[in-house]
């Protein structure tokens, strides 16, 4: 198992733990309508299927439809910086990454809101 995915694993756990993952999956399921792209998960799906999920849809959007990628991480607002200083060389390492942004990022958007509204 590499390091992202332990990661990303982390992020859900914690999610779960501070009563956050439905607000989590809610914040995703937004920013990918807003970057008008279908994802096959609702509220009820377990984190390690969320992550895998996720996964597979980022790397389906790194290899078929890449500018719909650049549009999410955009919408999400993820830093091109985070992304640069990676190796780019494994496409499935590289995804797992920048799955792992995706869900801190968002993560911390729930917090945000929750802080701030």
């Amino acid at each position: 198992m590499n390091e992202h995915h332990v990661n990303c694993i982390k992020v859900l756990q914690k999610a779960q733990k501070e009563n956050r993952y439905t607000k989590l999956i809610v914040q995703l399921l937004k920013d990918f309508q807003l970057a008008n792209i279908s994802v096959g998960f609702t509220l009820l799906i377990t984190p390690q299927d969320l992550k895998r999920e996720l996964h597979e849809k980022i790397y389906f959007l790194l290899m078929e439809k890449f500018n719909d990628y650049l549009n999410l991480m955009y919408l999400i607002d993820i830093p091109e910086s985070t992304l640069k200083d990676t190796n780019q060389s494994d496409i499935v390492e590289f995804a797992e990454m920048v799955t792992f942004s995706i869900l801190r990022r968002e993560l911390q958007k729930v917090r945000f809101k929750e802080e701030f509204d």
